[in-house]
């Protein structure tokens, strides 16, 4: 039977309270393999193409029960990780929330400062775009139609991607209720019928919008049950009645375990099934639409090991099975949730607090708020790997120790994703390809190690054999033959936002490589932004490019116009006039050669600024030492 756990869903938690700037960013960590070492094959087909990279791939959950939600610190932290999608208001809390009044049916806590318009602008500012999920359980089509008119027409936020109500089969139609129904009937039949009147009326709004109906998750509880009222089961009744007119179809993946390596098996043990099945009623029941007809898997998580390793390896290995396997956005719960502190344990010499959130929210047993867990980090490796539009492609590995994905990029490049799910040996990994000759030059490596409070980079091991860690991720960075020594880049690892709201562009990276002013040693520095009219974000990487380590760093450059640095994180960022100067935090002060740190800024600008690009490097200067 399907796990009820209440603390994802709609825990009545005040998570308001003021929540300090934590490093979210990366000093390089080079890869070191362990004493012993087991082998392994992996083979990357380039020319095999699975999917697309969706912009709407990588995506995350917020509740209007955080009060954090909309800090200062919440858009870097998204973008950074790569987050390019926010699902709002928030797992069951959304069938009993009304948009109009941010207010929750039956009274249940909404925390200050989360309305819809505050979201939207954390949204915005990250350089995301929105899901939201409507109110089915206690609201109204014209309610929902009323939130379209002023998201898409009113404010013109462009909000695409819109669900008919959370997990509603959760509604006692099956036994067991924890989602809010007010409907007289609890039936699929139900769910169906009044699914086509909020299409109807959501789509006389806005014709262009996105409509999402509620399925149960293929092999999961309630999944072949027939309900009262209904002749079939929930997924083929909701289907055979609105499929001709829905968009994409949604389902949540919570896989049990029974532990660390049955649950990181899950991946491939569990999504290959559920999605042909998701796939064979899409075709069953939409007819000629069923190419244009999507899966959405709007909430995942692990139910063990939350906050540590295991489900630092499980986040990225979930979201991009789900992706070769058609699925064109997989939303983790969440971007914070909160703890009891009753069920704090030790596993794998780390400490799990049972919090189901990607970075803490501060209770009293947990680290400091806004500090990222390993399911962040493991996130963010995605990021590495590849960015919207680039191919993910066919990859075998010879043990199901490893786990691989790889990626041909649209400059040519081929990235690879290695998962070593072993919790005590590294793994000398060989790889072949077809479809691709790699550059014989070193590659870059991009790592998160067990236990690891950041992501390190440096050029290790060959296009053909790489060592990865125990219980560790490595991506591999590869130019094909004839190319250059692949060096860090902030354009190369960062996946181009997609908001039709904000409009954002991702500019390609540009670079200085300036001699170390006031200090010592040489440096690089790399960037990519997100921008929009008013708006941006920034993200740099700072490479020591030197043949020593140093222990401090700044870096200098101008803005034009009016542009002004509203928030920084993983660096301290001052601003005197056009001039801007970013320094060191005392965690990343020391910078290994060939080693990087990484921080970001958001920044706020006008019409009258003289140059709409809004930030370059021209000018910059970065120092060492």
């Amino acid at each position: 039977m399907r796990r009820l756990s209440f603390p994802r869903r709609g825990r009545l938690v005040a998570l308001a309270m003021a929540m300090p700037l934590v490093a979210v960013g990366a000093v390089a960590v080079t890869v070191v393999p362990a004493s012993a070492a087991t082998s392994a094959s992996v083979s990357v087909n380039a020319g095999q193409l699975l999917a697309k990279i969706p912009a709407t791939g990588v995506g995350t959950n917020v509740a209007v029960y955080d009060g954090a939600m909309n800090s200062s610190a919440s858009a870097g932290l998204l973008n950074t990780g790569g987050f390019r999608v926010v699902r709002y208001p928030g797992g069951s809390y959304s069938d009993g929330y009304h948009w109009q009044t941010n207010t929750m049916q039956g009274g249940g806590y909404v925390a200050p400062n989360t309305d819809f318009d505050s979201f939207m602008g954390t949204v915005k500012s990250a350089g995301a775009q929105a899901i939201i999920t409507a109110n089915y359980g206690s609201g109204t089509p014209q309610e929902a139609a009323a939130w379209v008119q002023y998201a898409n027409v009113t404010k013109g936020y462009g909000v695409k991607y819109w669900e008919i109500g959370n997990e509603v089969y959760g509604n006692g139609e099956y036994g067991a209720s924890w989602e809010i129904d007010t409907h007289t009937s609890h039936s699929a039949t139900t769910y169906a019928n009044n699914l086509l009147q909020y299409v109807s009326a959501m789509k006389a709004v806005d014709p262009t919008i996105k409509i999402g109906a509620v399925l149960t998750t293929p092999g999961s509880w309630p999944d072949a049950i027939v309900g009262s009222g209904d002749s079939m089961d929930w997924n083929h009744t909701v289907l055979s009645i609105a499929g001709p007119k829905i968009d994409f179809v949604i389902v949540h993946h919570y896989p049990n375990s029974t532990g660390e390596a049955n649950l990181l098996g899950k991946p491939q043990a569990e999504i290959p099934g559920m999605a042909n099945t998701l796939h064979s009623l899409i075709n069953q029941y939409t007819g000629s639409n069923a190419p244009n007809v999507g899966i959405a898997v709007t909430e995942a998580n692990a139910n063990a090991y939350k906050d540590t390793a295991p489900n630092g390896l499980f986040a990225p290995d979930e979201y991009l099975t789900w992706m070769e396997h058609g699925a064109f956005n997989l939303d983790w719960w969440d971007m914070r949730n909160g703890t009891d502190c009753s069920a704090v344990t030790t596993v794998d010499g780390a400490t799990d607090y049972n919090d189901g959130g990607m970075i803490s929210s501060g209770a009293s047993c947990e680290p400091p708020a806004q500090t990222p867990f390993p399911p962040y980090y493991g996130t963010e490796m995605i990021t590495k790997l590849g960015s919207a539009g680039d191919s993910l492609v066919q990859t075998s590995s010879s043990t199901s120790l490893i786990s691989a994905h790889a990626v041909k990029r649209a400059d040519g490049d081929v990235d690879v994703m290695l998962i070593n799910k072993d919790p005590n040996n590294a793994a000398t990994v060989s790889l072949s390809y077809s479809g691709f000759t790699p550059s014989s030059a070193t590659p870059t490596v991009y790592s998160y190690l067990k236990n690891a409070t950041a992501i390190g980079s440096a050029a290790a091991g060959s296009a053909g054999s790489q060592t990865v860690p125990a219980y560790s991720i490595v991506v591999v960075q590869l130019h094909p033959g004839g190319g250059g020594s692949p060096s860090p880049s902030a354009s190369s690892s960062s996946s181009p936002s997609s908001s039709p709201s904000a409009s954002p562009s991702s500019s390609p990276s540009a670079s200085a490589s300036p001699t170390g002013g006031t200090g010592s040693g040489t440096c690089k520095v790399s960037y990519v932004k997100n921008e929009w009219q008013g708006g941006m974000t920034a993200n740099l990487t700072v490479t020591n490019t030197g043949g020593a380590s140093v222990n401090g760093w700044t870096l200098g450059f101008t803005f034009p116009g009016d542009t002004r640095v509203t928030n920084a994180w993983n660096a301290n960022v001052t601003q005197n006039g056009s001039a801007v100067t970013a320094a060191n935090l005392s965690y990343d002060a020391t910078i290994p050669p060939g080693g990087n740190v990484s921080f970001g800024f958001q920044g706020t600008w006008t019409g009258n600024d003289a140059n709409p690009s809004a930030f370059t490097l021209n000018g910059a200067s970065c120092a060492l030492g």
